[in-house]
C-alpha cells in the first residue's frame, strides 16, 4: 500500500466499498501502488499497468495497454472509439467485482504477462486522422499556423485533430478552429 493513495479509497464519495475491494485485488498481485492522474496506478517495473478510477455512472479498472489482451470473459471495453490502446472493466456494484475477483487477477496477471513481453500497441499514427476540409484551410493559407501545428507533439496534434473533425456543422468546427488557432501559435494542447 502506498500511502499517497489512501485518499483515494478513504475519501471517495462514490464508489468506496468497489475501490477499496479492487486495491485488495490490485495488491495480491505484488505490483507498485503508485498515484497518477490522481488514481491510484498499479506498475511493474516502473511501467503502468492498470489503474482504478471512478466516474458517476461506474467505477472501472482501466489496463493501459488492454487492446493487446485476450479477454475470454469479454468483459473489457473501449471507451470511445478514438480510444486506441486502454480498455476498462466497469463495475456498478461490489458483488459484480466480489463474482469476478479471480477472472479479474487473471487480467492483471495477463496484462503484466504483455507488459514483460515488450510488445506495443500499433498506434493510428497522426497523418491517418481526418483532418477537417475547415482546418486544412486554414493550414494551407496560413504558413505559421502550419509550423505550429507541426511542431506540436503527436499526440497534441491528435487531440486537436480530433476535435475539429467531430462536429457535423461547418459553422462549429470553423469556432472551434478559430478558438483554438491561439493555442496552437501558443505551442499548447487542447487542454494545456
Amino acid at each position: 500500500m502506498n500511502p499517497k493513495t489512501d485518499f483515494f479509497f478513504n475519501d471517495a464519495q462514490q464508489w468506496q466499498k468497489e475501490f477499496k475491494k479492487l486495491r485488495t485485488i490490485a495488491l495480491s498481485t505484488e505490483l507498485v501502488e503508485d498515484l497518477k492522474w490522481g488514481c491510484p496506478c498499479y506498475t511493474y517495473e516502473g511501467k503502468n499497468i492498470f489503474l482504478i478510477h471512478g466516474f458517476k455512472e461506474y467505477c472501472a479498472l482501466l489496463f493501459f495497454k488492454g487492446a493487446l489482451m485476450k479477454d475470454p470473459d469479454n468483459i473489457l471495453i473501449q471507451q470511445s472509439e478514438n480510444v486506441q490502446a486502454a480498455r476498462q472493466i466497469r463495475f456498478t456494484d461490489l458483488n459484480q467485482i466480489n463474482d469476478l475477483e479471480k477472472v479479474l487477477q487473471a487480467y492483471m496477471f495477463e496484462a503484466v504477462e504483455i507488459e514483460e513481453s515488450g510488445v506495443k500497441v500499433q498506434l493510428k499514427k497522426t497523418r491517418e486522422f481526418e483532418v477537417a476540409e475547415e482546418f486544412q484551410y486554414q493550414l494551407d493559407t496560413n504558413p505559421v499556423l502550419k509550423e505550429a501545428f507541426e511542431t506540436l507533439t503527436p499526440g497534441r496534434q491528435r487531440a486537436y485533430l480530433l476535435h475539429f473533425s467531430s462536429p457535423k456543422q461547418s459553422k462549429t468546427r470553423e469556432s472551434r478552429i478559430e478558438k483554438c488557432i491561439p493555442q496552437i501559435l501558443d505551442g499548447k494542447g487542447l487542454n494545456d
